[in-house]
């Protein structure tokens, strides 16, 4: 995992168009801004994590003949 140190309103680039930006700190609390191309999904970890869980779920009611 590489850890970059950024203040706000400092960015990091990913690949040719994701940019991620340190909008606010606040506590223990970071908003961060993502622009990044339409094409490309971003999702919240735990966000990403229910999908999964809910694909995992179709797969198997699928397998199951239901």
């Amino acid at each position: 995992m590489l850890v970059l140190t950024r203040k706000t309103n400092e960015s990091i680039l990913i690949g040719d168009g994701i940019e991620v930006t340190v909008l606010s700190v606040s506590g223990d609390k970071v908003r961060i801004g993502i622009q990044a191309p339409r094409e490309i999904p971003v999702y919240r970890n735990e966000v990403w994590d229910e999908i999964q869980t809910e694909r995992e779920a179709a797969r198997a009611a699928a397998a199951d003949g239901g």
